[in-house]
């Protein structure tokens, strides 16, 4: 198994060779698994995933940090691929929680980490500009320090704010502040994310699996973005296939879901011993 420094090299040089590559996300050590055994070069946690598979919302007052941290080591302890992980709002308000929380997934053998500047209060969704630049120039310091690469979120579109140009804004001032990665999850279509990805000197993070347009790996490339994520969407794509069969069985006492499902023999190769 690599050392978390040779996953953090890695990880690095997936940002710094040409062209792009999808991280895709992961809920658990059985899916980490199974991504790998794929192919995929990197995984990032998923902060929904987890809370639907852990029966919970999507929240920081639902899933601590420790819940969420003690989740992705086990998604590190189960692959030799580089991991990310989403870290919601640093798990505090203050830069210096945002720097904890940092070095605390450092700890844990994670070679990236995410900080939104969501601040999870419905009537306040957004935090201040200033405050939210700070944050990430805390939480630079401590990943740089820490050997870990850090994503900067801006999360205007996914919390009712629609204003590309204070999106830009802010993923600049984020670049400025240290951030390694920088990532506006729902920008509303492909032109917003050239513009994105023109407006900024880092490698940006596109986000696939809302519902809407999509678009192919190609086209995101020719975009100028370096790395695509998709999110809680496999882990409620895998809920969908669940709740289909459920229905089926509860309203008309079929069992045709049978048909979709992979083998118990796949899902064991899938779930063996690790090897390369």
């Amino acid at each position: 198994m690599p050392t978390r420094e040779q996953k953090y090299t890695a990880f690095r040089a997936l940002h710094e060779r040409p062209g792009i590559f999808v991280i895709p996300n992961p809920w658990d050590a059985g899916t980490a698994k199974i991504l790998t055994v794929l192919g995929f070069e990197a995984l990032a946690t998923t902060s929904a995933g987890y809370a639907f598979s852990a029966g919970r919302l999507d929240s920081a007052a639902e899933s601590p940090r420790d819940d969420i941290l003690a989740n992705a080591k086990s998604i590190v302890d189960a692959t030799d691929l580089p991991v990310s992980a989403d870290l919601e709002n640093g798990f505090g308000h203050s830069p210096e929680a945002c720097a904890a929380t940092i070095r605390l997934a450092s700890g844990i053998g994670l070679a990236g980490g995410s900080i939104e500047d969501a601040t999870g209060d419905p009537q306040n969704p957004i935090y201040e500009f200033q405050l939210a630049v700070e944050r990430v120039a805390a939480a630079a310091e401590a990943a740089h320090a820490s050997r870990l690469i850090l994503t900067a979120r801006a999360e205007n579109f996914l919390h009712g704010r629609p204003h590309l140009d204070d999106t830009i804004r802010r993923l600049q001032a984020f670049a400025k502040a240290g951030a390694d990665v920088l990532y506006a999850p729902g920008l509303p279509g492909l032109e917003a994310i050239r513009e994105v990805c023109a407006s900024v000197a880092k490698p940006v993070n596109v986000l696939m699996g809302l519902k809407g347009a999509t678009y192919s790996v190609q086209e995101l490339a020719a975009a100028g973005a370096k790395r695509i994520s998709v999110g809680g969407s496999m882990a409620r794509a895998a809920l969908g296939a669940f709740v289909r069969a459920a229905r089926e069985v509860k309203d008309k006492g079929t069992f045709t879901f049978a048909a979709d499902a992979i083998s118990h023999a796949d899902a064991s190769a899938f779930m063996a011993p690790f090897k390369r």
